[in-house]
């Protein structure tokens, strides 16, 4: 620890990314990667930035990407935000929304079990964590949050579990949370979530972010968006323009626009996906794992043994990546990406030269 960090620095626990292992060899179902490339529109539009357009900073109010993405979901430009990755989309909105210091509004409500860098942001701007416990089959009940109390933030679907809500659970809680921001995080919702974003026009506190990561292929370029009535917009612009005004780069955006232009090859790759995800959940339970039902382009998974942690460090030992949590609640789960039909049967032989798997327990 060093003497020149802040108080701030000191308290943190920074979040922990999935391991970045590389090599022919390597099958990486860790990170939640797109495991096909992005479509030949994106590479050519990639490739067509030349030095002209690198020389300079790019639109500090990347209009062509908010322009596109408005159309996509018949919203208005002033409804669209952009960023350098959903991350920071989510962090500045922490800073935009949740940082209301000591009083009423103070904290944020969150699903105890969920994306951990929730905690982390919240560490970082100082505001209060408020950890909404799960159910038994790691589900939380929106109507348990205490409405206009505090901020409330959730994956939908969650993270790391894939379980999904539906758009009526979400509405439910918007018409009775009215006073505070209802922040909706969409990262996985290309792969089979009811989208919140069709409520944006009937309730103003709600903000959508979701990312060109996961459906899209995109995760190297770094963009993400968020949606939402104007003032919430101009809110997250007023913090964006105190922080970097250029966080969309000259590629990231040309590569946004014209994947937005691809939407056939954009399903193609997503359809692929959901596929490979059922037939891995088959696979899996066929094995005696247990499979939370997801709306994810991953799926989280129980050994039928309960050792999570055994068959994370073998699967590793034999190149196949995927995530495990050593707390209480998560130590007996996988959590595992859908990666090719090539990448889920080499998972697949890997477990079953474990010889203590045992289908029957």
């Amino acid at each position: 620890m060093s003497r020149f960090w802040s108080t701030t620095v000191r308290r943190l626990t920074p979040y922990v990314p999935g391991e970045q292992r590389a090599g022919a060899d390597v099958v990486k179902l860790n990170t939640n990667e797109n495991p096909y490339p992005p479509s030949a529109a994106v590479l050519r539009a990639i490739g067509a930035v030349d030095g002209r357009a690198l020389r300079r900073y790019p639109d500090p109010g990347s209009r062509a990407l908010r322009d596109a993405l408005a159309a996509e979901h018949g919203l208005g430009v002033e409804q669209v935000f952009v960023g350098n990755g959903s991350d920071e989309v989510l962090a500045l909105a922490f800073l935009a929304f949740f940082t209301d210091g000591a009083g009423p509004g103070r904290g944020l409500q969150y699903p105890a079990i969920s994306y951990a860098f929730y905690p982390v942001y919240c560490d970082l701007h100082g505001i209060e964590r408020r950890p909404l416990p799960l159910d038994g089959d790691f589900r939380f009940d929106p109507d348990d949050f205490l409405a206009n109390e505090s901020g409330i933030c959730f994956p939908n679907p969650n993270a790391p579990t894939g379980v999904a809500l539906p758009r009526a659970a979400v509405r439910r809680l918007l018409e009775r949370h009215t006073d505070h921001v209802l922040l909706v995080d969409e990262a996985y919702a290309d792969f089979g979530a009811e989208s919140v974003i069709p409520l944006i026009d009937e309730f103003p506190n709600l903000l959508v972010c979701r990312t060109f990561s996961k459906g899209r292929a995109l995760a190297g370029l770094r963009l993400g968006m968020a949606y939402g009535s104007r003032e919430l917009i101009d809110g997250l612009c007023r913090v964006k323009d105190s922080f970097n005004s250029y966080p969309v780069d000259v590629v990231a955006e040309r590569a946004g626009v014209a994947s937005l232009a691809d939407r056939g090859g954009y399903l193609e790759i997503v359809e692929r996906i959901v596929a490979t995800r059922e037939r891995t959940v088959r696979e899996l339970e066929s094995r005696g794992f247990r499979v939370l039902p997801s709306a994810a382009n991953f799926v989280f998974a129980r050994p039928p043994d309960g050792e999570g942690e055994t068959l994370f460090r073998r699967l590793g030992q034999a190149g196949v990546l995927v995530r495990h949590w050593s707390t209480p609640e998560l130590a007996a789960w996988l959590r595992i990406s859908i990666g090719t039909d090539a990448d889920m049967a080499r998972l697949f032989a890997v477990i079953d030269a474990v010889p203590d798997i045992d289908a029957s327990r």
